[in-house]
């Protein structure tokens, strides 16, 4: 819906309509990681197009190719559709804040994955710098934010993972344990020496299992740089 309408305020306002970042970073040792992330860029691009934007961002220069044919196809030599008024969308308020996932469950993977990837972007973040490339896909301050403000949410309402177990505050710790450890084993020792990890892990612990809600994690991790 939030597309739809993004689309429709923009060209009756004149301006362009931007498509989202496709976050994928290449990879230079692994051609199938590539082939399938490719075919998502190419999929969300062709969406874009298709829904009436008028261009698009990517985050590395080789999605480029990708990008522009998917437009191409559907502007030819136009610059842009502002002549897309969509005067048939209509979008209510409910419609913007319904983020429900239709079959959508709570993993101990995704659970896991938020653990890893905030601590990993909050250590960036302490390094300097605030883009940092985890796990082929550009991050940025806001998936930090998601994944801590999920485990917030999941530990607040007692949810239990499709697997069985309630998320609570000893389960994301262990969580927590078992994916510094593989970090550590990842870097070798004496990259983890160099490494914020232990002041991450300690800034990611507090805003995603305080008893009430931070209002910005870099507001924490603050606090724990020189």
């Amino acid at each position: 819906a939030y597309t739809e309408l993004l689309v429709k305020t923009c060209h009756r306002r004149g301006a362009h309509a931007m498509g989202g970042m496709a976050a994928f970073i290449p990879s230079r040792r692994d051609a199938e990681v590539n082939r399938v992330a490719l075919a998502k860029v190419k999929e969300d691009k062709d969406r874009e197009a298709g829904d009436g934007f008028d261009g698009t961002w990517v985050a590395h220069p080789d999605l480029v190719p990708t990008a522009t044919e998917a437009f191409d196809r559907v502007l030819g030599d136009r610059p842009n559709q502002l002549e897309r008024q969509k005067p048939e969308v209509s979008v209510a308020a409910g419609q913007l804040v319904d983020v429900k996932v239709p079959g959508g469950t709570v993993t101990e993977n995704g659970l896991r994955m938020n653990v890893s990837v905030g601590i990993q972007y909050i250590e960036s973040w302490m390094r300097g710098t605030g883009a940092a490339a985890i796990n082929n896909l550009m991050e940025d301050v806001a998936t930090a934010e998601i994944s801590r403000s999920q485990i917030w949410q999941w530990v607040k309402h007692s949810s239990r993972l499709e697997e069985g177990p309630t998320v609570n505050a000893d389960l994301v710790r262990e969580i927590a344990d078992d994916e510094m450890s593989k970090l550590r084993e990842r870097l070798g020792d004496e990259a983890w020496k160099k490494s914020r990890f232990t002041e991450a892990r300690k800034a990611f612990e507090q805003v995603a299992l305080s008893q009430e809600f931070e209002p910005f994690l870099t507001l924490v991790a603050l606090k724990y740089i020189d």
